[in-house]
Parts: structure tokens; sequence; C-alpha cells
């Protein structure tokens, strides 16, 4: 057994962030990508549990479970970072829908997030309809992960819509590969237990 230097000062601080807060509070329109692949700036106008109000550019307010909203960024962002998503045509063929029960998501570990964020590892995520987005893990919080794709553009990633995580060499960071891999035992950041504690 062993612990993560600094992950839980880290989580204790960051975990209940949530992008639809930050959002709301500006009151400004954001770049929002929807399942479905819809693609939309719009404003939030109410901040529910489950559910997040939408005032659409174009197409006015909608009510959306938060399940439908894949990844959202900054407005002024939405149009540079459009050419970095790239598309897992496979993945984009299997037509997945979002995955309502969390037992079911694709979950990857506070574990293996942490290192990857401190070691700043250049990272593939795949969302469940195909989209690659290729980053650096900037922070990460309960419902989400924000990611600084090429010159440093942040975007937030909303872990419920990940289908897959791998580094450059290919290999998934997903908790039910890390079960057994354990890769953030083999961190600098890991303290074994067995480790004589200085004081």
């Amino acid at each position: 057994m062993g612990y993560l230097l600094g992950l839980q000062e880290y989580l204790d601080e960051n975990y209940d962030l949530s992008v639809f807060d930050a959002v709301f509070e500006t009151k400004e329109q954001w770049g929002f990508h929807l399942s479905n692949h819809r693609i939309v700036r719009a404003t939030i106008k109410e901040n529910l549990t489950y559910d997040v109000k939408l005032d659409i550019e174009g197409e006015g307010k909608e009510l959306l479970p938060k399940t439908d909203v894949k990844l959202v960024c900054r407005q002024e962002l939405a149009d540079a970072v459009k050419p970095l998503l790239k598309t897992d045509k496979k993945v984009q063929e299997l037509g997945l829908e979002p995955i309502i029960p969390p037992s079911k998501r694709h979950h990857i570990k506070n574990k293996s997030l942490f290192p990857l964020m401190k070691e700043r590892q250049a990272l593939f995520f795949t969302l469940l309809e195909g989209e690659i987005v290729k980053g650096i893990i900037a922070g990460f919080s309960r419902y989400e992960i924000s990611v600084s794709l090429k010159g440093g553009m942040p975007v937030t990633i909303l872990r419920h819509s990940i289908y897959d995580l791998r580094n450059k060499k290919g290999r998934c960071f997903l908790k039910s590969v890390q079960e057994k891999r354990r890769d953030w035992e083999k961190t600098d950041l890991f303290v074994s237990s067995s480790q004589p504690h200085h004081s």
C-alpha cells in the first residue's frame, strides 16, 4: 500500500469545482460540444443538479441533461478548438450514446490523473462519439478534466463523455486497465507505506 504525494491536498482544494458553476457565474456565452455532434454557443441560464438550461445562440432556451455535454470552452476559442479535435472513425461508427448510469462509464482513477497532470504528459482523450482531444491535463475535479491543447488553449472535458485515455505509447489509463497495471505506483510521487518516514 501507499499514497501519492500531494493528491489528497489537491482533491481537497479542487474536487468540488464545476465548469457549470464557473460558466454560469460569468453570464457569458461559451462554446458547448453536445451529444449528436452538436456544437453551440450558449449562456447557462440555470445550473441544476443533473440538468443545465442553456440559452443557445439562434435557437433559444433548452433544458439538457448534463450527460449530453461533452466539452466546454471559452466562446472566443470555440473556432480555434474545432480543427484541433481529430476523430477516431471506429469509435464514431459505434454510435455510442451518453452513458447515464455512473457505474457503466469509462472511469479514470484520480490516482492515474494526478501523476499524468504533474508529469505534463501529452495524452489522447477519446470521447464517446469519437472525438480525440490531444493535450496536457491542466486540472481535474469530480466530474471534469481540464486539458490544455496545442498553444495552451484550455478546454474542459466532462468525465462522463470519455471513452478512452492513452499516452503517446498507447498505454491505457482507464480504471479497468489500471486496477491491474497500477502505473501510479511507478511514479516519483508514489510513497509506499513500507518506506521509512523522515520527520
